[in-house]
């Protein structure tokens, strides 16, 4: 595989995901230079920092909410993460709020039914692998909090 290739294929995952060129770049070499098999890599890499990381206690984060436009179901969202610096990021943001979105549609019971739900925005995703995704990118232990979903 050129070098041509793997440039424009790192910048594409590293686009998509956020992660380290020289990860993305490992990852692709491993791979042989699929893309679908080099970001499960990753994922699984992902996964296996996640464990690491899953007993660094989480004091920040943020609570997000949501109201849907009938104003009928109301979401709250409490999503942890041990920095400050992390619960301010945008793309952290965004994933709570994706949380919020996620309960108000499909009202899961727990947290343990909510993780393994498929994403409504991107069915090929669960819940899980948002968390995951962050817990990559900015190598913090990030979890799921409380959540409560309220219906009239």
């Amino acid at each position: 595989m050129d070098n041509k290739k793997i440039i424009e294929l790192v910048k594409k995952i590293r686009a998509e995901t956020g992660l380290g060129i020289m990860e993305i770049k490992a990852a692709l070499e491993e791979a042989k230079g699929d893309e679908k098999k080099a970001k499960e890599i990753l994922k699984e890499q992902g996964f296996a920092k996640a464990e690491k990381r899953a007993e660094k206690e989480t004091h920040q984060g943020i609570v997000a909410t949501y109201t849907h436009s009938t104003g009928k179901i109301g979401v709250m969202v409490e999503l942890l993460c041990e920095t400050d610096f992390v619960a301010k990021n945008e793309e952290f943001v965004a994933v709570a709020k994706d949380f919020c979105l996620q309960i108000a549609a499909l009202a899961p019971k727990d947290s343990k039914e909510l993780l393994v739900q498929e994403f409504v925005k991107d069915p090929s995703l669960k819940m899980k692998d948002l968390v995951v995704a962050l817990n990559s990118k900015f190598g913090e232990n990030i979890k799921l909090g409380r959540f409560e979903r309220f219906e009239i």
